[in-house]
Order: C-alpha cells, then sequence, then structure tokens
C-alpha cells in the first residue's frame, strides 16, 4: 500500500473538524475516511513543540514510528499526525506502541493486528 502525503490545508481542517481523534502526551492522531480510497497522511508540528531542529526531530521520529504500522492500515483514510511538547525528547520506539494503540482505537488497523510486542508497552513512561 502506497502512502501519500497530506499537503492541502482544507484537507487538514476537514481532518481536524470531521474527524475522529486520539490524544496521548507525545502525539495526537486524528482520522477521517476519504472517498479516495488511499491512505493519506499529515505529519504536523507547531511551534509549541520547539525551535526549527526540535520540530523537524518530532516529524522524523513520528514517520519511523508509523513506517512499520502503515501496511497494516486500512485503505481509504486520512490520517495527521500531531506532535506534542514531548515527541522530540522522545524515541520513535516509544511512540510506535501509543500510535497503534490510536489507530486500533480508531478502528483503521486491518482485523486490530498487533506487531510483535509493542501492544504490552508501557507507553506511560516514555523515555522523556
Amino acid at each position: 500500500m502506497k502512502v501519500v502525503k497530506l499537503n492541502q490545508n482544507r484537507d487538514f481542517r476537514r481532518v481536524y473538524s470531521k474527524g475522529k481523534y486520539a490524544a496521548h502526551p507525545l502525539i495526537v492522531t486524528y482520522a477521517l475516511k476519504n472517498r479516495t480510497g488511499q491512505t493519506r497522511i499529515g505529519i504536523t508540528a507547531s511551534k509549541k513543540v520547539g525551535n526549527a531542529v526540535q520540530r523537524n526531530r518530532a516529524r522524523r521520529i513520528i514517520t519511523a514510528a508509523f513506517w512499520p504500522l502503515q501496511e497494516k492500515i486500512k485503505n481509504g483514510y486520512d490520517l495527521v499526525l500531531v506532535a506534542r511538547a514531548k515527541t522530540p525528547l522522545a524515541k520513535s520506539t516509544a511512540i510506535g506502541p501509543v500510535l497503534q494503540k490510536h489507530l486500533q482505537k480508531l478502528g483503521i488497523l486491518e482485523n486490530d493486528q498487533t506487531i510483535g510486542t509493542l501492544a504490552d508497552t508501557d507507553v506511560s513512561k516514555a523515555s522523556v
């Protein structure tokens, strides 16, 4: 499955206003079904996250955490992943289980699959 980037501001606003979300101190996940039949993802990091270096690090960490999960996601969804202030301080291995839990909660994972040992990890005590 190919994941396409979400680029248009109107798409982000539509996901924010009409989509479901799941929140955690490390990341917020918004999801909304789309009509394109392909999964589109957008990653945002506001200035609250930090300077440009920290914002880019937060986006890279979220992308690395999303990479193993992308094959398990159902087609036809728009996802917006929002970095929080603690995101640049965490590792992608700490964000991965949080993201997986969010996707399960939102009903986006195919057959609610789990990946290895990520399902039982305690994500509340992330290395922050």
